[in-house]
């Protein structure tokens, strides 16, 4: 069985999930550094990331869940030169153990978008 998640402040929401609930996990659709109007944002990488992490944030906790609950990220790129920048800022949005991670790095993103984060996490009893 899987359940929609669903903050109810943004425009995509007619054409994907923002989040699915099912099987114990939260399955979060990819973010990037965009606001509720899909209009980009950050000049920074450390800007484009903590967009990023609010979006993540808002669809988590609609979930009733946290970044704590965040067991593995994916990241996608458009220029590998941004993993350094992004690796100063990342770990400061979990706590120990960090979640396991892959990056990937790819030619476009949606909406010109140079990072998306794309995340999985353990869902809690009853949600």
């Amino acid at each position: 069985m899987k359940q929609q998640v669903e903050t109810g402040d943004t425009k995509s929401a007619h054409i994907l999930s923002q989040g699915i609930v099912s099987n114990g996990f939260i399955f979060v659709s990819g973010q990037v550094h965009c606001n509720e109007e899909l209009q980009l944002v950050g000049e920074t990488t450390e800007e484009k990331v903590a967009q990023i992490m609010k979006n993540i944030e808002k669809i988590l906790k609609a979930a009733g869940a946290g970044m704590n609950d965040v067991v593995k990220v994916v990241i996608y790129v458009t220029d590998m030169a941004q993993m350094p920048d992004f690796n100063k800022v990342y770990p400061t949005y979990f706590k120990a153990p960090l979640p396991v991670r892959e990056a990937v790095c790819v030619a476009a993103l949606p909406l010109g978008a140079s990072i998306e984060l794309s995340v999985i996490a353990s869902a809690k009893e009853g949600a």
